[in-house]
């Protein structure tokens, strides 16, 4: 039977148990969020043993030779020396700058790090809070251009971060984890190609601050935005987006709710083969716009997607 240990404690698991369930059964309390790689929230280093890993081309090459390792994704197959994430020593502090509700259900959180953090357009960050409670949240800032990092939390349902988020205030602090990029970019080199923005909710984050960045570096091709939302209220974003759209002819912005989805999926033709498309926002949502993108015959390689599920409390 393996051992597992973890800051002097020992104790005995099965033979390939799940790590990271072994770590929460044994007292450890290793956030996690979506369990499948992705995250990245249940990131443990191993100082002695090797689990399996069922992904590790999900951490890059560093990472691995440092010993992390996603624990959700591993299983325990000899003893393990585990040391836990920890906020405080392995994060970077940042203090929150301001908090407003563009729309009812949706906090917009701005944070200023201790220090200088390089990313692009479309990448998660890890955020936790002062209870320990960890979940991943894409940046909808845009480097070299806004001097905040801005995050869009979906507050509809009851979820231990976003709880804790409606009660903080200017000059409070968090700890960011690890960043890492999803699937979304935007590059340079699709300059003349039609672009084509698809999200849902708060998948509009990582989106606004990719769309930006493709004004910023002046995109000659055509750029189509939809947004789909529950009900027209939840088209938080409606305003920089019809500013944007003014400001810049190739811009079309639609903005759709629910119960319009269906026509408007079977109404879609895209403009040219050549599209680029950029999906965010739930499962259900991502899943049902690719499936319309594949049948007007856009090329599988020229879709990237993201796709992020809530946490009830």
């Amino acid at each position: 039977m393996p051992e597992l240990e973890v800051a002097g404690k020992r104790w005995t698991v099965a033979p390939a148990s799940n790590l990271l369930d072994a770590l929460n059964a044994g007292g450890c309390k290793v956030p996690y969020s979506c369990r499948a790689g992705s995250c990245h929230a249940c990131r443990v280093r191993c100082l002695s043993g090797e689990p399996a890993d069922a992904k590790p081309e999900a951490l890059d090459r560093l990472q691995r030779a440092e010993g992390w390792r996603l624990s959700c994704q591993c299983l325990v197959v000899q003893d393990l020396v585990v040391e836990v994430f920890d906020p405080v020593r392995d994060g970077i502090e940042a203090q929150v700058l301001s908090l407003d509700w563009p729309a009812q259900d949706v906090l917009r959180l701005r944070l200023a790090p201790s220090r200088p953090l390089r990313y692009s357009a479309g990448q998660h960050l890890l955020l936790w809070n002062d209870e320990g409670i960890a979940r991943p949240y894409s940046l909808a800032s845009l480097p070299d251009c806004d001097d905040w990092l801005e995050f869009h939390l979906d507050c509809r349902s009851p979820g231990l971060f976003s709880d804790r988020a409606r009660l903080l205030a200017p000059g409070d602090r968090l700890r960011l984890g690890e960043l890492h990029g999803g699937a979304l970019h935007y590059d340079p080199a699709w300059d003349t190609r039609p672009l084509l923005f698809l999200a849902s909710g708060t998948g509009l984050a990582p989106l606004w601050g990719l769309l930006r960045d493709a004004l910023r570096h002046h995109h000659q091709g055509p750029i189509r935005v939809i947004h789909l939302a529950h009900d027209p209220r939840g088209h938080y974003l409606a305003e920089p987006l019809a500013e944007l759209a003014a400001a810049h002819p190739g811009l079309a912005l639609q903005l759709i709710t629910a119960a319009e989805l269906p026509e408007v999926l079977a109404q879609f033709r895209l403009v040219s083969r050549q599209t680029i498309a950029l999906l965010c926002g739930d499962p259900a949502s991502v899943e049902d716009f690719a499936r319309r993108l594949y049948l007007a015959g856009l090329p599988r390689n020229q879709l990237l997607a993201d796709t992020f599920l809530t946490r009830e409390a």
